[in-house]
């Protein structure tokens, strides 16, 4: 860019200044806000122009803060900026040149348009074997088939520019297009062009022989002798040098013949035509050129920012091209090539094919570690030299564990067989997804094909040279391939035995969900009236329960499953390895959620009970107060006459507490615990019920490993399971520990959970109101003692 500063004209050297330092500017996101820039932060609300106007520094200031203010949003939606160079630069610099030439004279401007359109026709003609080629530059990629398709009717239709669409009454126009083709592209051309969808004919691939991603040219044939029959006159053909989703190449040669057979007009594209500028083309490719015309997008190919695609056509009437819009009279409208061509000139010849090269080279290098990889299937036109390498996960036989339960095992085995297909497409989505997470600079994505469903696409030719992408990059790629390849494998394997588990457990329900990448679906659920209150009670044990597995010291991944379209209820069980132990996973969900479920109805019946023993205990509490009454006589009732009467004659009594008993749900006397001076002795509790997984892990290790069960450290028979426990503890008889039986009731209080004091207050302070300054005072003796 320094360069510009020696040009004669100042104009010039002051843009290229300024562009460059604009374009320094732009580029540095981490620069730091000022003060004065904080105003730009209501960019989503439009503000008036001002009116004093702004110096271009800070409109370059608001520019960047659109471009980066959402950064740290959108940074967990890895987000990437495409990376302009210096080749970048120049396509940008075009487009403030063609600004400026605009407004030259009219004899300047036309000689240097004409000068500028015919280099870059005679370069890319030469570089991509078009000989005498016309060239149309245009935006919209579909734009140039668009105009070829209006000088093909010119061409056909003598008077169309006379008598307009009545022409075409006569004989019907058909515009033949493969179903591999972009998706929408015949409507769209319908639709410019002002034709019925009648005039286009999706031509089928192959399904017998060859790829079944190229166009049938025998099914071709017979479609247009039938066309040809029904008084309708063939037009145009569209083929694929490199298809949308496999990046196929038609049979161009035999095409062609067709073509020419039946006086239609061949039309290419494709990504593969990109590999016309290197030394070595293939013959599928190489016939591309005998075509009539061809579309270029040189932006994605060499990584130029805002620079046209461009359509190569043969025609020898000047007239009909001017009439189908594919040249103009306008000069203005010839500086579209201006960015293209001042890239090119940065590039030079030996750039432009290195960077083809390049992408080529990428594309060999993933495909020839793919063929050492095990259960990955790949789908590539020549295995020598395929621009775009499209794979995914397969394998075709499934070792099926052999079970007792032959019928349901039978059952599910025909199920999952017939459900493959969905499977290997939910589990290819989920490892494109993961490799272009964890590769980002590879540009890796997923496409759907007809045939062989979802798949994971590598095109480099489309996003090396806007990525950056290296040999390096690459073998990052194929090592995190190797990586997940193992826990794609057993996952799909244990999914089999997950769901013969988890229907053979009571209270789980399995849930069959074919989009979900992971061991599988299940729901805790009990027997039960299926009413709201019953679908709010399972809701939270499910939410508990999910809590729980989180809580775990394992490898495994728990959720509620995508934000959208997901079951309610349930629990999402990620990707696993081939060393977890199903049993004893799905054994740990069981338990968890008949322990969460059991607890939630302790706690419902534990508030009754103390709701009932607080009512009785006010009752009893009002039959002591007019038993001492009785006994103290009324004298000793009066304030000051009871103050001094108990002063020469002090009352004996001994203190009367109660105590709630938690085992029995009933209120006794403390009387005895005031006699001997210490609480009643009773057995030890049982222990807790908890799962054995906890006696039998090891420190730091995780569990749901098949070695747990199989160590020589652990004594299996003293490993019992969490529904042995709770059937042992339903067997023996309420028994608590000694300085447990009986407890003041004011203590019990203070240890109850939270829901049941705030169901008991009411009825505690109606107690608390009954009794008589002296009965407080012997409970709280009692309770100190």
């Amino acid at each position: 860019m320094d360069a510009t500063l020696e040009m004669v004209d100042p104009t010039l050297a002051e843009m290229g200044k300024n562009l460059n330092e604009a374009m320094k500017m732009l580029e540095d996101s981490q620069r730091k806000e000022e003060e004065n820039v904080k105003k730009y932060a209501r960019k989503d609300i439009p503000g008036p122009l001002q009116g004093s106007g702004q110096d271009m520094v800070s409109i370059l200031q608001l520019v960047q803060n659109l471009m980066h203010g959402e950064e740290e949003e959108e940074s967990s939606q890895a987000y990437r900026l495409q990376n302009v160079g210096e080749q970048g630069h120049m396509a940008l610099l075009g487009h403030s040149l063609a600004a400026y030439i605009s407004v030259l004279d009219k004899e300047r401007l036309r000689k240097l348009t004409t000068r500028i359109l015919s280099d870059t026709t005679l370069w890319l003609c030469r570089l991509f074997r078009y000989e005498n080629g016309s060239a149309y530059y245009h935006e919209d990629d579909r734009e140039g088939l668009l105009k070829i398709c209006r000088l093909v009717i010119h061409t056909c239709y003598e008077d169309y520019t006379v008598e307009g669409f009545n022409v075409l009454c006569t004989k019907q126009p058909v515009i033949y297009i493969s179903s591999a083709a972009r998706t929408g592209l015949g409507q769209a051309l319908c639709n410019q062009l002002g034709l019925p969808l009648s005039c286009m004919c999706h031509v089928p691939c192959n399904t017998m022989f060859g790829s079944q991603h190229q166009m049938d040219v025998a099914l071709l044939d017979r479609l247009i002798k039938d066309d040809v029959e029904c008084g309708k006159l063939p037009l145009l053909l569209v083929a694929n040098a490199g298809t949308p989703g496999a990046g196929h190449t038609d049979k161009l040669g035999r095409l062609k013949e067709l073509c020419e057979q039946y006086k239609m007009w061949l039309h290419v594209e494709g990504v593969n035509l990109a590999t016309l500028a290197l030394g070595y083309v293939s013959s599928s490719v190489l016939a591309a050129t005998k075509c009539d015309s061809m579309t270029l997008t040189l932006g994605s190919w060499l990584g130029l920012p805002a620079v046209p695609a461009v359509t190569l056509y043969r025609h020898e009437d000047p007239s009909l091209s001017l009439a189908a819009g594919l040249t103009s009279s306008q000069p203005v409208e010839k500086l579209r090539a201006l960015p293209l061509w001042l890239s090119l000139q940065y590039l030079g010849h030996d750039g432009i094919v290195e960077r083809i090269k390049h992408a080529s080279q990428l594309s060999q290098r993933l495909l020839e570690n793919l063929k050492n990889l095990d259960f990955i299937k790949t789908s590539v036109e020549d295995e020598l030299s395929s621009p775009v390498v499209v794979f995914k996960f397969f394998q075709k036989h499934l070792n099926r564990d052999q079970t007792p339960h032959a019928a349901q095992t039978s059952a599910i085995q025909h199920r999952v067989i017939s459900n493959e297909g969905h499977i290997y497409d939910t589990f290819n989505q989920w490892l494109g997804e993961q490799l272009a997470q964890l590769v980002p600079a590879s540009g890796i994505d997923v496409v759907e094909l007809e045939d062989e469903g979802t798949c994971v696409r590598f095109s480099p030719l489309m996003t090396s040279a806007v990525l950056g992408t290296e040999i390096q990059d690459v073998d990052q790629l194929v090592d995190c391939l190797k990586m997940k390849i193992p826990v794609l494998t057993s996952t799909l394997q244990l999914r089999e035995e997950f769901e013969q588990e988890v229907r053979r457990t009571v209270g789980l329900l399995y849930i069959e969900d074919l989009s979900w990448p992971g061991l599988g679906i299940v729901s805790y659920h009990s027997d039960g009236k299926n009413d709201d209150n019953q679908e709010k009670e399972l809701e939270k044990i499910n939410t508990e329960l999910l809590k729980k597995l989180n809580e775990l010291e394992s490898d495994l991944t728990f959720s509620l499953g995508p934000e959208f379209g997901g079951q309610k209820n349930c629990i999402y069980i990620g990707m696993v390895t081939e060393d977890l132990d199903v049993s004893e996973l799905v054994e740990t969900i069981a338990a968890t959620g008949r322990e969460i479920e059991e607890n939630s109805r302790l706690l419902e019946n534990m508030t009754e009970v103390v709701r009932k023993g607080i009512q009785e205990a006010q009752l009893q509490l009002q039959k002591a107060n007019e038993e001492r009454l009785l006994e103290e006589g009324l004298l000793r009732q009066i304030p000051v006459v009871g103050s001094v009467l108990n002063w020469f004659s002090p009352f004996q009594a001994s203190p009367k507490g109660r105590t709630f008993n938690l085992t029995a749900g009933s209120l006794e006397s403390t009387e005895s615990t005031y006699v001997s001076k210490a609480q009643g002795t009773g057995t030890t509790p049982p222990p807790t019920p908890t799962s054995s997984l906890a006696k039998q892990r090891h420190s730091g290790q995780k569990i749901f490993k098949r070695g747990l069960r199989n160590s020589d450290a652990f004594n299996e028979t003293s490993s019992v399971g969490h529904c042995d426990d709770l059937e042992k503890l339903a067997q023996r008889p309420p028994t608590l520990s000694p300085g447990q039986e009986q407890r003041p009731l004011e203590t019990l209080k203070t240890e109850l959970p939270k829901e049941v004091l705030q169901a008991t207050n009411k009825d505690t302070e109606d107690i608390q109101s009954s009794r008589s300054p002296n009965d407080c005072t012997n409970v709280e003796q009692g309770n100190q003692r």
